[in-house]
């Protein structure tokens, strides 16, 4: 954690409240039990004898500034807050700096992706591509790619998109016969219906599944909000048609939610390129931070495996995108 020590055995600084729970002593008293976190890691933290209205002062995704000690406790560190309060306008917090984000500036990307949609020949898929993404801008620019897994970080969904893009601008130039266009739009909008999908907190992580993508799932949503555009910017039935498909059918089987299976080139390579690029994140993550020659944990998303950090390169796993 990014404390600051300030003497006296006492430390101070801003954290994120990642979880809240009031809790009553064996003597009756109320206190606040709060996990703490920063960019750094997190920390069990106990704020007692907390007075009525500051048991509902706090919730869950607040960043506080707090002074407290830290002492061991059955062999884990823990935080005794001494003072804990809001922040301030004038403490100048960035929320990016508390809660997992992306490395890249989501204006950036979402800059990045639209400039490679304004350069389509393809008059239609300009149109209805440029104006979803117009249309979503400001959710598009902090909002994850999952509630766990893959892409769970502020900004994530941006990053998501443009890896599969970049990637199938690499596919192209191997594959000259695939429609490139198709593909980098079907691979923009794809996850479009995530930005419904999801319910966010305040720091733009999610939070949980809205009650709409809990009953209908962003796959079929997508394609939803590609027909309602299409219809208001005139986009013919073809075009629709297949953007529609390839999200359809993006999770590639109907065991992973597709709708249907890809049943052309693009299609199928959007499904490819969407597991290759959230199994790559998987197995990056799950090794960041093993000891060399070492396992990770069995990882459920990834069929149970146990991922071996072989060390061979040191360098941050995700490179900048732009």
């Amino acid at each position: 954690m990014k404390f600051n020590s300030i003497g006296g055995g006492f430390v101070e600084g801003f954290c994120l409240i990642k979880s809240v729970e009031v809790k009553t002593t064996a003597k009756g008293m109320k206190y606040l039990d709060l996990m703490l976190s920063d960019s750094d890691g997190e920390i069990n933290a106990k704020y007692w004898n907390c007075s009525e209205a500051e048991q509902a002062s706090f919730v869950s995704g607040d960043i506080v500034k707090i002074r407290g000690s830290i002492a061991p406790y059955n062999g884990v560190d823990q935080l005794k807050i001494d003072r804990i309060r809001s922040t301030m306008p004038t403490d100048n917090v960035k929320v990016e700096d508390y809660v997992p984000s992306t490395d890249c500036s989501p204006q950036k990307m979402y800059d990045a992706l639209m400039g490679i949609a304004e350069g389509f020949e393809d008059a239609e898929l300009k149109k209805i591509v440029t104006a979803i993404y117009s249309e979503h801008r400001e959710a598009l620019l902090y909002c994850p790619a999952a509630l766990k897994l893959h892409h769970a970080i502020r900004g994530g969904l941006l990053y998501h998109v443009l890896s599969i893009v970049r990637l199938a601008e690499g596919v192209c130039a191997v594959y000259p016969f695939v429609d490139r266009e198709l593909l980098i739009a079907g691979a923009m909008l794809h996850d479009i219906a995530k930005l419904e999908e999801f319910s966010l907190n305040k720091t733009g992580l999610v939070e949980d599944y809205s009650v709409r993508g809990n009953l209908l799932g962003h796959i079929p949503m997508g394609a939803m909000i590609v027909d309602n555009a299409a219809k208001q910017l005139g986009i013919s039935d073809n075009t629709t048609m297949l953007l529609e498909h390839m999200i359809l059918s993006h999770h590639g089987n109907p065991e992973f939610g597709a709708a249907v299976r890809p049943m052309f080139l693009e299609a199928e390579l959007l499904s490819e390129l969407d597991l290759m690029d959230s199994r790559v994140y998987e197995i990056a993550h799950a090794v960041k931070g093993l000891d060399e020659g070492k396992f990770s944990g069995r990882q459920w998303a990834l069929d149970n495996v146990k991922l071996y950090n072989h060390n061979r390169r040191s360098e941050e796993p995700f490179a900048k995108l732009l």
